[in-house]
């Protein structure tokens, strides 16, 4: 014959002690951040090669902005850069998706041949796209290195 042996759970009782209180173990617990969402940056940044016509295609910094093929674009330099905005009343226009066609001259400018890598930075919050061509990226890296190693450009 079997006997049936209730056995009292093993939950300790409920206490109402403020979320202050000493853990069971004696230690204090370590405070809990609150959980929010990470700011986003203001800026995307990628690389790409300019292809034989002067084309830049990436599939994740240009898209940011939002640009479909047959978007109209302003293309024009300054300071070295290559700046690209929409604008309806431009001569320019988004390719593919992902894709835009530097204009020869702007090329010419900047020292851009086919095959040579570029820094892009999308700014969505600004709706424009910063093109910088290796010389712009070396300046930039000297000048950083120069600033924070004080004057040695190494």
């Amino acid at each position: 014959m079997v006997t049936a042996r209730v056995v009292a759970a093993v939950i300790p009782p409920s206490t109402h002690a403020s979320a202050e209180a000493e853990p069971i173990s004696g230690r204090r617990a370590l405070p809990v951040a609150p959980l929010t969402p990470e700011p986003q940056p203001a800026a995307i940044y990628g690389m790409a090669a300019i292809d034989r016509d002067g084309r830049l295609s990436e599939a994740v910094v240009i898209p940011v902005l939002g640009w479909l093929p047959g978007t109209r674009v302003d293309i024009r330099v300054c300071g070295g850069l290559v700046l690209v905005t929409a604008d309806p009343h431009a001569a320019f226009r988004v390719t593919r998706p992902g894709q835009v066609r530097l204009p020869a001259t702007v090329r010419h400018w900047c020292g851009l041949t086919a095959g040579v890598r570029v820094l892009l930075v999308a700014d969505p919050d600004a709706g424009r796209l910063v093109v910088h061509p290796p010389a712009a990226v070396q300046a930039m890296i000297i000048g950083w290195h120069a600033n924070v190693l004080g004057g040695e450009a190494g």
